[in-house]
Order: C-alpha cells, then sequence, then structure tokens
C-alpha cells in the first residue's frame, strides 16, 4: 500500500505571515506553481491515486485539484473532511506571527507552534474582532467549532479520522493521496513513524513536496520517499 502526504501549497496568508488555522483562504499564485509541481513530481515518479482525502479548506481542496489536473487524473472520488483541517489557532488566526511572538514572549510562542500539548489563547465570543476570526463557509454549520487546538488536539482527530476512513480505503485502493496541512501531516506522520512529543519539532513538511510511504496491512514502513522540486 502506498499513502501520499502532500501539504497545501503557500497561501495568500502564509505569504503574509499570518497565522491561518481555519480561516479559509486561497492559495497564493506561488502556492498553486507549487501544486503544479507536486503533480509532476507525482508524474515523474509514476504515482496515480486511485482515492484522494482532503481538509474542508480550500487551500488543500485546490492544491488537491491542480496536481490532480497535473496528473491529468481527475476521474477519481475526492473525500472532504474537517478532521484533516488545520489547527484550530484560536486567538491567533488571522494575526501577525512576529506581532504574536512579541505579545505573548519566545517561550509560549515556541512551545504553542513547535510543541506538542499547548494550545494558544483561546477565541472567544467577546473578543472584539471574534467574527473576522470565524469561517463564514456554510459548511462547518454542522460542526461543533474549537476554540484553539494543541497538536495533541489536532492528532485525536486526525488519527480517528485515518482509521476510520483513510486506512480502510488504502486496504481497498492501494494507492491514496491526502492533501491537507502542516500540523495535520505532522500529526499524522507522528503517529505512523512512532514519533514521541518531544521529538515532534523535528518534523519539518515542505509545502508542495509529496511525501510517500509504502506500508504493509499492519502499518509497519517498508519505504519513505520525499520528492523534491
Amino acid at each position: 500500500m502506498k499513502l501520499i502526504l502532500l501539504r497545501h501549497g503557500q497561501s495568500i496568508w502564509n505569504a503574509k505571515n499570518l497565522f491561518t488555522g481555519w480561516i479559509d483562504v486561497e492559495l497564493s499564485e506561488k502556492g498553486k506553481e507549487e501544486a503544479k509541481k507536486a503533480g509532476e513530481l507525482l508524474k515523474e515518479a509514476n504515482l496515480y491515486p486511485n482515492i484522494c482525502f482532503t481538509s474542508f479548506l480550500k487551500r488543500a481542496i485546490h492544491t488537491a485539484q491542480i496536481a490532480l489536473n497535473t496528473l491529468n487524473w481527475e476521474h477519481i472520488d475526492v473525500i472532504r473532511s474537517w478532521k484533516l483541517n488545520e489547527r484550530h489557532y484560536g486567538n491567533w488566526q488571522g494575526k501577525n506571527k512576529d506581532e504574536v511572538k512579541a505579545e505573548y514572549g519566545e517561550e509560549l510562542f515556541m512551545a504553542v507552534r513547535r510543541g506538542y500539548d499547548t494550545p494558544p489563547p483561546p477565541i472567544e465570543p467577546t473578543d472584539e474582532d471574534f467574527e473576522k476570526r470565524l469561517p463564514v463557509d456554510k459548511k462547518f454549520e454542522n460542526i461543533e467549532m474549537p476554540k484553539s487546538e494543541s497538536l495533541k488536539d489536532t492528532r485525536e482527530r486526525v488519527v480517528e479520522y485515518f482509521f476510520e476512513e483513510i486506512f480502510p480505503s488504502m486496504i481497498v485502493y492501494d494507492t491514496v493521496l491526502i492533501a491537507a496541512h502542516g500540523n495535520s501531516l505532522r500529526a499524522l506522520i507522528m503517529f505512523l513513524e512512532k514519533v514521541s512529543p518531544k521529538d515532534v519539532n523535528k518534523i519539518e513538511i515542505p509545502t508542495g513536496t509529496p511525501i510517500v510511504y509504502e506500508m504493509d496491512q499492519e502499518l509497519n514502513i517498508k519505504n519513505k520517499k520525499i520528492y523534491k522540486h
């Protein structure tokens, strides 16, 4: 079985150095190009997924669409789930990362960004710009939205969904693509590679770069390859 992980290309908020989380922003032009190059890398490697999973966020959805278009492989089913969303950055969503670091200090900033069980400050209805930091899309209406998440919280929902939908699909379809986000993919890699919480900060996932695992049905990793531009 093959599992292809693809972090979405650069978004317009990535380019502005803003925390994004569950806010649904577009890919930048660079991000679209990264998604296209990811498709080219998959084509060169003769890797054609038989089913694809994405988050509910359009930067991941569009990355998958562009990559599959480049592969000329758009007929496959694409399943979307909020459980593959980026972690919810709470009160920090929409804020500049450098300004957040200056306000909250290096220690908390890094504990949230690279640690395991430290969430950012929660988003609260009493916050002055609360509405600006909420997703407005109809697709979120039936979801009990978190106020913020640690990587541990993100891992719980991602691994749950992995066993609910993705692993059964790997058994049936053999080659599966997941187009998602830095933290949702970091959480999944942490689980697959049995990375401890103290070492999770060592997991780096470049944008638009396919990471391919070959595994048996007991989820033992037989091979891992990163396809770089």
